[in-house]
């Protein structure tokens, strides 16, 4: 009998909440606008692609640390955390503004001035952009911090701490929004047709050569060519610089995915998701055409030029990651593998020292990687290419020779002979990365 009446109440309770079932179901849900919904898509992929080139510091930072000697492991480590801090400031105050015309992101915002294109108001909820103005800088920002870290590790082990900060100012504040601005700023070799989708040499090459006009004013080190043969000097840990070349690698996704600028539509989705598949293959490529290569020429595999291969291979894509095929992708990043074997003791005999190997993955991969953009994305030609390439190239090189020549005049960029035997820790900042290990031959 109690049963009974449970159940009866039950039945009754159940029969009362019906309706108001049917009610929910029926009832019509709250839909936010498409704009609304593609701005918040567009702007998470610009913060998501950004953080994620950010990561690409510490990539930088552990490659280099790796790559140069004990005795200035903290110096490189030094570098990377200034060159990114002087990047964001300088990138803020003149550099955005340069690399994009008629968009005002100026001084006067740093002393609390009016500014008609600053940071959008608490709350901010104007569509018109399609995105978050902030989010597009944070992003944008991450590119320019990227090419002053390329010219760091050639540079290791002898340049003194402050004129590199000096032209880290220039190229970050000047020198690379210029010619950032001749395509992405909607400038000349953009009316042209130029080709780079990411940077492989707005950004990459750029670096490259900005590092090669540096090397060449600085000098080889001490010892490191003598009686026509390369002595070699090798890095503090191989461990340290694979570890660099995997946060390297994952950045990259961001690096190439979040230059598609756009996550707001199913088709730009389905494109970013594209973009990681080639390249992730871009860079396995690389990785292996270095690994046969060097197993063919010396006999056994080179592990700093299998982790160069790789990120040689995630150059050589960048340029380009969306219209190739896997196949093309693979073509495309082993050529950039095969590039870094051969070049590497190109710059021996001509004895430039190249610490990290960083022109020959930067510069010389990113010329190949934008030069052959018309391979698999029919909209551009090479004759455009070659001449945007050259002319990015040439201007960077010629400015970057004469900052640095003009640097090494007044206030010298080298540290002396005694100061470069002993290790730059030392030396220029006073503190060891590995104090327990820093005594012993000149070439620990």
């Amino acid at each position: 009998m109690k049963n009974t009446s449970l159940t009866a109440v039950a039945i009754g309770a159940l029969a009362l909440a019906t309706p108001s079932l049917g009610w929910a179901q029926d009832a019509t849900p709250s839909v936010e606008p498409a704009a609304h919904t593609a701005y918040i898509l567009n702007t998470v992929l610009f913060l998501i692609g950004g953080f994620l080139v950010m990561w690409m510091a510490a990539g930088f930072a552990m490659l280099e640390a790796g790559l140069v000697r004990t005795k200035n492991v903290a110096m490189q480590c030094t570098k990377n955390i200034a060159l990114f801090s002087i990047a964001s400031i300088m990138f803020y105050l003149i550099g955005y503004n340069i690399m994009y015309p008629g968009d005002a992101w100026l001084v006067q915002d740093v002393i609390g001035g009016p500014s008609p294109k600053g940071l959008e108001p608490v709350g901010g909820d104007d569509l018109a952009t399609g995105y978050s103005a902030s989010s597009d800088f944070f992003f944008q920002l991450m590119f320019c911090a990227t090419t002053a870290s390329i010219v760091s590790g050639t540079l290791a082990e002898r340049i003194k701490l402050w004129p590199f900060l000096i032209f880290t100012v220039l190229l970050t504040g000047v020198i690379y929004p210029i010619e950032a601005s001749w395509e992405w700023g909607a400038g000349w070799l953009d009316d042209m047709g130029f080709s780079d989708f990411a940077g492989s040499t707005l950004v990459h090459a750029a670096g490259g050569a900005a590092a090669l006009a540096g090397a060449i004013i600085l000098g080889p080190r001490i010892g490191k060519y003598k009686d026509g043969a390369v002595t070699p000097m090798p890095g503090s840990s191989l461990p340290l610089a694979t570890l660099g070349t995997f946060i390297l690698w994952l950045g990259w996704f961001g690096f190439n995915g979040g230059s598609q600028l756009a996550m707001g539509t199913i088709g730009d989705v389905t494109d970013v998701g594209r973009i990681f598949v080639n390249t992730n293959t871009a860079a396995a490529a690389g990785a292996l055409a270095a690994l046969v290569l060097t197993q063919l020429m010396y006999g056994k595999v080179d592990l700093t030029m299998v982790l160069n291969g790789a990120l040689a291979g995630l150059v050589s894509i960048t340029a380009e990651p969306l219209a190739p095929s896997i196949a093309q992708s693979i073509f495309i990043g082993a050529v950039g593998g095969l590039i870094v074997v051969l070049t590497v003791p190109m710059l021996d005999k001509l004895k430039i020292d190249d610490v990290v190997g960083a022109i020959p993955v930067h510069m010389f991969a990113g010329i190949w990687g934008t030069i052959i953009v018309p391979f698999s994305n029919g909209d551009a030609d090479y004759m455009t290419q070659l001449i945007g390439t050259a002319s990015i190239c040439g201007f960077v090189f010629l400015v970057s020779f004469v900052v640095w020549a003009i640097l090494a005049a007044v206030i010298g960029i080298r540290a002396s002979e005694e100061d470069e035997m002993q290790g730059l820790d030392n030396s220029e900042i006073g503190m060891e990365a590995y104090p327990e290990f820093g005594k012993g031959s000149q070439f620990i």
